[in-house]
């Protein structure tokens, strides 16, 4: 008994910790302090839309290649609270510094003349590296909490309580700050800072590390061989490589559509930072919509068939925000910024099926006895090439002038995802 209470006090304690970090994603990275480096602290959008892709793919290219590292580390037990900890509060630290920065600033470094926007950019890679590495040792912990019977409980629970913590800082965030003054644009970074700091704290205490059994050096090794090795065991098995193919595209789409959404609805169609932060609350409430209703589909139709629904549907809700601004009023109902909230409510309620279903369809491809191996691949794969999305919006902004343009990509890539994947639904 006293065992068991000790043991669902550390999973509360692990779950919580998504509850700590997720608004750093919902509102800096995806919704106010991107929109904001963007439309006032870059020259105009075009510039910072390029200079935010270039943030976010550094972050991704960094993060994948350490990621063989921090698996040594993750898997050396005894390091990885310490690893956890540092990780955290790098990024709640940068988060602080982020409240810093206005428009019009520049700075004098070893006599060199910067503008605000790039540093302020330096500060928010340092932030979205100590964010996803967290995330990393944070997931280590999983395996050891949990059991193959309940892993997809504990895990689902994890991020349901997540999913909370970023409605619950947009909705305070909308309720106590009006963020038409930009002095509570900032006051963002001091709130994400803080929740993550004091909701973290029961993270820290109550999970337990297994102490080292080996030097790091040995987990190093045993983590490239475990690489290697499933990249020479999943060729054998050419239904996951198709679809881990395909993952890589529509999966690098969403990315790309979570780091711009908000800098494209800003300098796009003219989203107040108000109207923006309405658009986070609205994605998130369709998530959980779309999570609980495709959920119960999923087991009616067939993973692969829901799948497809999905893509389609997040292929067509791009399109739907590529042509937005070219409509004018119609009989003043149907506005560019109306086919926007279409497109967003219809983004959101298929991301988190998407996300689910691919997690499950890897699931029942993965022979019993390499579960752990191809997980492992399916998580690597999913980070390798998560910088390409964004480089190439930002590419394409830059080079059309537009932000539209870089909406293309991501057209592009759903629609390769689709015909890479659409043999597996034919043959399920």
């Amino acid at each position: 008994m006293i065992k068991n209470i000790k043991k669902n006090k550390e999973i509360i304690a692990w779950s919580l910790y998504d509850f700590a970090n997720q608004p750093f994603t919902t509102l800096i990275v995806t919704f106010i302090f991107s929109a904001f480096f963007t439309e006032s602290l870059a020259v105009n959008n075009q510039v910072g839309t390029s200079l935010w892709s270039l943030g976010i793919s550094i972050t991704a290219i960094f993060v994948a290649l350490m990621s063989p590292f921090l698996g040594a580390l993750a898997d050396s037990g005894g390091y990885r609270k310490v690893f956890l900890m540092i990780s955290t509060y790098l990024c709640i630290v940068a988060t602080v510094c982020l409240y810093f920065f206005e428009p019009n600033q520049s700075y004098n470094i070893l006599g060199l003349e910067f503008d605000v926007a790039i540093i302020a950019l330096i500060v928010f890679i340092i932030a979205n590296i100590g964010f996803e590495f967290g995330t990393v040792f944070c997931n280590s912990y999983l395996s050891d909490l949990a059991t193959n019977s309940n892993m997809g409980k504990i895990s689902g629970y994890a991020w349901g309580l997540g999913f909370v913590g970023g409605l619950i800082s947009l909705a305070v965030s909308f309720i106590c700050l009006d963020l038409e003054d930009i002095s509570n644009i900032k006051l963002i970074n001091l709130l994400v800072a803080a929740w993550f700091f004091i909701f973290s704290i029961p993270t820290f205490i109550f999970l337990k590390d297994t102490k080292p059994n080996k030097g790091i050096h040995k987990y190093f090794k045993q983590s490239f061989q475990s690489i290697i090795s499933s990249f020479r065991n999943v060729r054998e098995h050419k239904k996951i490589v198709r679809f881990l193919i395909a993952r890589l595209f529509y999966n690098d789409a969403l990315i790309t559509i979570f780091a711009f959404g908000g800098i494209y609805a800003a300098g796009t169609l003219q989203f107040s930072f108000n109207e923006i932060l309405i658009l986070g609350v609205v994605l998130n409430i369709s998530a959980c919509i779309g999570s609980f209703l495709f959920g119960h589909l999923e087991d009616k139709i067939g993973v692969e068939s829901m799948l497809m629904i999905t893509l389609w549907t997040l292929l067509l809700s791009t399109l739907l925000a590529f042509f937005a601004p070219f409509l004018t009023n119609f009989n003043h109902l149907i506005t560019p910024k109306t086919l926007f909230w279409i497109a967003g409510f219809f983004i959101g309620l298929m991301q988190g099926p998407n996300q689910a279903g691919s997690r499950s369809l890897m699931a029942r491809l993965t022979p019993e006895n390499k579960k752990n191996e191809f997980f492992g691949f399916y998580a690597f794969s999913g980070k390798a090439t998560a910088f390409l999305g964004p480089l190439f919006f930002g590419l394409l902004t830059s080079a059309f002038g537009t932000q539209q343009a870089g909406l293309v990509i991501i057209v592009i890539f759903f629609l390769v995802g689709i015909l890479i994947f659409k043999p597996l639904l034919l043959s399920e």
